[in-house]
């Protein structure tokens, strides 16, 4: 008997055995029959493989019948699936965001508007970034979305999650322990939300993380030990802003040297432990902490707390205004000012001379610092301090005392070991000579240690009084971050000024790119190029976004960009313009101090326009308009340019103003070939095509003539950021 159905509803019946569902279907026979017969299909525990067939005359029971239970379950199971989808075809990554979506009470924005059940995998999704090899969320990044509610444990579940960054939402409750299951994390952004607990121990087992930020919380509970086990740490442990109390761990001072610890503003009490990377942080890391004590805040602990200073090498001397002090927020030396047994007067510095720059070794020269000494820079070798430094024998004095101020108890020279130190020549500009010093401090365990020392050119006024030029100084101290050279120690006299800095030995960027391949420098690849722009950017952002004062460098090109053995870049200079300002000696880079705010530097440069001054922003180039942190990006455009074509920023005839900036441009404008534009050294690199041409379009951005058109320094890292290497 021929039968032909269709489906016509679905409903459920009950029998004696058990609820089972059914699905009617209107069907017909070759049979003339009053009322068309109706089939049940009743897929059953009992009835499994039996075919209902129900009439109003008759009812056939037809058992065992193979091929027609073959036929009408391919048509039952056919109009199932066209009818009723399967609700959820999402990969196991989807449903880890899911529940994080059900956990969000608010999404004023709809921010997760896409997040859709019928999606196969979440990789389209709003802030959400695959893995192209096998749709594993690599990436979530929600920021500043006002979104409201809790972090659900599921986010564990995403065991291929790079980078989690949250930041300005309204998340509350505790940290789930499981978030630490997701155990590939390297970025960890959760700041600025409504975040309670403490932290979970189980943050130990993040052992890719390198940057995590949980500032601006509500935090509570003591810093876990837990967090010394993140060896790959690189850029900032940032707990600052939450409700921590009890002590600072000694424990985190096995976290790597090169971390940037900050704990200001919480509950925090006791000594700071003088151990390992904690004795590279400066006292903003501890401030708003009003129960710690210790080096380097300026208030000491009690008697029997107080931290050990650095020893000074005339124990035996007699205590008076000469003598190291220990205890406060900076250890200092005072030179001069009589009492006592102290060796008081003037002090002596380094001073090499010589007009052209070179690099060799030279006998210790030490300067008086004393205007009458102030002679001409002619003579090589050694000079003689007029009372000399060594024994007790007292400098003759003129009443104008100097002031010498470690601001790292990490380092380990005293002024005296500066003085007998080698020197070399290293580099010299408007803003001062820079020497190589090699010293070595006191005490059978000694090692040698290079440092950077700037002499500051001497202004003919006294605009910077000692508590001015401090204030500048501690500001430029306070600034700690891996791709940033560290300020050490500072000396302060009424017509002499040094900085001391960590001496970075690889020479700059700028040697790197036209100095051509050596021993020292061979030809930079993309992958290394890449690396130095990221992490420069990196350097570069944190000067900006580190103080509200909204700090500016101002004076960024690629020899500032100094590299190390590895060839990380660290960013030199920072603070020199603020600090020439207040020398009539540099007239040449800025005019009078100004009074300006702290927004932005005033400059006014001189009408002659130097290789260096193209890497100045047009609005202060041309226009003598103020430095703000705008035309840092588009200094540090030109750099990228320069990163990518191997050329000087005025790389054209000496009166050709299309320098480089405008080349390239040109260049894109006219749909150039890549290889025209870019440094031919990178030209076997073809694989590296797509993220060349993404450097270029940020650079392009950076250099834009209106100031409003450039990104800010933290798009530009991030844009970088995402260029990775195939």
């Amino acid at each position: 008997m021929h039968i032909a159905c269709s489906p016509r509803k679905l409903n459920q019946f009950q029998n004696h055995h058990h609820n089972t569902t059914t699905f009617h279907f209107h069907c017909s026979t070759s049979a003339s029959l009053n009322h068309p017969p109706q089939l049940l299909v009743a897929p059953t525990t009992k009835h499994e493989n039996n075919i209902v067939l129900t009439h109003s005359h008759s009812t056939l029971r037809v058992l065992s019948t193979n091929i027609l239970c073959s036929t009408m379950l391919h048509i039952f199971f056919s109009f199932f699936l066209f009818f009723f989808p399967p609700t959820f075809s999402l990969n196991s990554d989807g449903l880890s965001l899911l529940a994080l979506k059900s956990a969000i009470t608010s999404d004023p924005t709809n921010t997760l508007k896409t997040w859709t059940p019928t999606d196969p995998t979440p990789c389209h999704w709003n802030g959400v970034v695959c893995s192209s090899s096998n749709s594993r969320v690599t990436q979530l990044a929600l920021p500043n979305n006002s979104l409201t509610g809790y972090l659900p444990s599921e986010l564990g579940l995403l065991t291929s999650l790079k980078r989690l960054s949250l930041p300005y939402n309204n998340f509350s409750n505790s940290i789930p322990s499981n978030l630490f299951n997701a155990t590939t994390l390297v970025v960890l952004d959760l700041s600025h939300n409504s975040l309670s607990g403490s932290i979970p121990s189980q943050i130990r087992s993040l052992r890719f993380l390198r940057h995590v930020d949980l500032s601006s919380n509500a935090l509570t509970g003591s810093l876990p030990d837990s967090l010394s086990h993140l060896a790959a740490l690189v850029g900032t442990l940032n707990l600052s802003f939450n409700r921590f109390s009890g002590g600072v761990p000694a424990a985190l001072g096995r976290l790597p040297v090169a971390v940037s610890i900050d704990l200001r503003y919480n509950n925090l009490t006791g000594k700071i432990p003088q151990v390992g990377s904690l004795l590279n942080q400066g006292p903003t890391a501890f401030s708003g902490n009003p129960g710690l004590c210790g080096f380097p805040l300026q208030n000491s602990c009690p008697e029997a707390q107080k931290p050990p200073g650095i020893v000074s090498s005339t124990q035996d001397e007699p205590q008076g205004p000469n003598a190291l002090r220990s205890g406060g927020g900076e250890e200092e030396r005072r030179i001069g000012g009589g009492g006592g047994g102290g060796r008081g007067g003037s002090v002596a510095v380094l001073v090499i001379s010589g007009f052209s720059l070179f690099v060799g070794a030279v006998s210790l020269s030490l300067w008086i610092f004393r205007r009458r000494l102030n002679a001409e820079e002619g003579n090589l070798g050694k000079r003689k301090l007029e009372n000399g430094v060594s024994g007790n024998n007292d400098l003759e004095g003129e009443g104008q005392n100097g002031k010498f101020v470690v601001v790292d108890e990490g380092f380990g020279l005293e002024l005296e070991d500066l003085l007998r130190a080698s020197a070399y020549v290293v580099g010299k500009s408007r803003s001062g000579i820079v020497y190589k010093v090699v010293g070595v401090g006191k005490g059978s365990g000694a090692v040698a240690t290079v440092v950077a020392v700037r002499r500051l050119s001497e202004g003919d006024d006294t605009t910077w009084r000692f508590k001015e030029f401090e204030s500048e100084v501690e500001a430029i101290a306070r600034i700690r971050h891996p791709n940033v050279v560290p300020l050490r120690a500072y000396y302060y006299a009424h017509d002499e000024k040094l900085l001391i800095t960590d001496f970075i030995r690889n020479g700059s960027l700028h040697t790197a790119l036209q100095g051509g391949p050596s021993d020292s420098f061979p030809t930079l690849s993309w992958a290394v190029r890449l690396k130095i722009a990221q992490e420069a950017a990196r350097g570069l952002m944190y000067i900006h976004e580190f103080s509200g004062r909204k700090y500016v460098h101002g004076n960024l090109k690629s020899t500032k960009i100094l590299l190390d053995d590895d060839l990380r870049p660290y960013i030199s200079g920072f603070g020199l313009t603020r600090l020439c300002l207040g020398s009539t000696k540099c007239t040449t880079l800025a005019p009078k101090r100004q009074n300006s705010n702290q927004s932005s530097v005033s400059s006014a440069l001189g009408s002659k326009v130097t290789s260096s001054n193209y890497y100045l922003a047009p609005e202060v180039r041309l226009a003598s308009g103020k430095f703000t942190q705008k035309c840092d990006v588009y200094s540090f455009g030109i750099v990228l340019l320069e990163l990518l074509t191997g050329k000087q920023p005025n790389f054209g005839p000496e009166n050709d103003d299309k320098v480089l900036e405008s080349f390239v441009r040109k260049a894109f404008k006219d749909e150039l070939p890549l290889s025209e534009i870019i440094d031919p050294a990178l030209l076997p690199e073809v694989y590296a095509k797509k993220q060349v041409v993404a450097t270029f379009h940020v650079a392009l951005n950076c250099t834009e003539l209106d100031p409003e058109l450039r990104p800010r320094m933290r798009t530009v890292s991030e844009s970088l950021d995402r260029i990775k290497i195939q």
